[in-house]
């Protein structure tokens, strides 16, 4: 195992004492291209060009001597400290960090980002990174080849974003852009690059100091499954708050999780799924449900795409789901969005016969389903007499192999 193992962050700005220091006695050196081209790297140390960082943790555990393992910006954010201190390699190391590419890039926009969310895109995560974007008003994306700028733009359709790409940050390229994230494709980026993707909300706040990185846990009003009141009055069948509550507890949408909503209503449910931090495709063939819903994302200040049309031909083109309500439609948009696939399908029907086809047709599609009845009746407390009752089947199919 190696005598020492000293982490050292390079932001493009001269290099401190203590890295000085660790790299005149380094055995060892482990780094991207540029890092291993630094004058300051012994010229008769061992060098491993960093690719497989696992690889490279293998080389330096197995290493008898001095090592140093350079990265870009802050090593211990989103960086190589994770896997170097993994179990498998029993390293400690030390770190001497530097100002991390996300602080950097937010830097060169001139805007805060305590208030940001920040995820990292690769081909395994490019479609769930792209889900924050889409729910959040400010997100940095560490990106990586084959998930870059282009990408992001691309599986953004229909939504509108503004992104600043800074490209090579503390290097002699540096170059910072704006471009609206519909134009992204159309230009070649260099690696490494951040891209700030900014909603249409803005980053603008009341220049009030905040207390919690990134979104707030909980904003609004306290509490979930809100009564009809919260959204303009009157709910449409199957907006219940006590099927409403059931039907997001099936669901469990979160953060990085693209929820479509179909037949929204008075957009209550899709309100929730986003204020739980899911990204929103609210569908309607009515355009005042589709107006109701906007009003009400405007007021609980949450971000969602909202599609006029009717199902099932509407869905075709829009873009894979993790979790589905089905509000209205039938079996017909029932059995065309289990040809999707995703994770996790509710939806209610009126009658015990009308369940059954339901269920059927998701069991066929290979989904396990559970139905419960769900009957909510309301209170005047004054009187303690019954003042309204809703009766519904709630259906549920989870898909086994794509449980998480």
């Amino acid at each position: 195992m190696a005598d020492r193992v000293t982490v050292i962050g390079w932001d493009g700005s001269p290099l401190t004492a203590a890295a000085h220091s660790a790299l005149s006695a380094a055995t060892l050196v482990a780094g991207a291209a540029h890092h291993l081209a630094l004058p300051e790297v012994p010229p008769g140390a061992e060098r491993i060009r960093l690719g497989s960082v696992a690889l490279a943790a293998r080389r330096v555990a197995g290493h008898r001597g001095t090592a140093v393992v350079l990265a870009d910006g802050d090593p211990g954010f989103f960086g190589v400290v994770r896997t170097l201190r993994a179990p498998e390699f029993g390293l400690e190391v030390e770190v001497v960090p530097a100002v991390s590419s996300v602080a950097a890039a937010f830097a060169r926009a001139g805007m805060p980002w305590d208030d940001a969310q920040v995820v990292v895109a690769h081909r395994r995560t490019l479609r769930r990174a792209v889900n924050v974007c889409r729910a959040h008003t400010k997100v940095a994306v560490l990106t990586s080849p084959g998930a870059g700028p282009a990408e992001l733009g691309l599986l953004l359709e229909g939504v509108h974003r503004t992104f600043v790409i800074c490209e090579e940050l503390g290097t002699d390229h540096e170059q910072v852009t704006v471009v609206t994230s519909d134009k992204a494709a159309d230009h070649t980026w260099r690696d490494p690059n951040v891209v700030i993707v900014i909603g249409p909300a803005g980053p603008v706040g009341n220049g009030e100091g905040g207390w919690f990185a990134g979104r707030e846990p909980a904003t609004g009003p306290r509490g979930w499954a809100l009564p009809a009141e919260a959204y303009g009055g009157d709910l449409g069948e199957g907006e219940a708050e006590l099927l409403r509550a059931a039907q997001l507890a099936r669901l469990g949408p979160r953060v990085g999780d693209l929820v479509w909503d179909i037949g929204c209503g008075s957009g209550a449910f899709a309100v929730e799924a986003a204020r739980a931090g899911a990204a929103v495709i609210a569908v309607d063939r009515d355009l005042a449900a589709c107006a109701r819903t906007e009003a009400a994302a405007r007021a609980f200040e949450v971000q969602m795409q909202i599609v006029g049309g009717t199902a099932p031909h509407i869905l075709e083109n829009l873009p894979e789901p993790d979790v589905v309500r089905v509000g209205g439609g039938g079996a017909a948009v029932v059995s065309a969005v289990a040809d999707r696939r995703p994770q996790r399908i509710v939806t209610h029907a009126a009658t015990r016969d009308a369940a059954e086809r339901v269920g059927r047709d998701l069991t066929e599609h290979g989904y396990r389903v559970e139905c419960a009845l769900v009957q909510s009746v309301e209170l005047d407390t004054r009187a303690w007499t019954e003042t309204e009752r809703s009766v519904a089947f709630l259906l549920s199919g989870l898909l086994p192999d794509r449980t998480p």
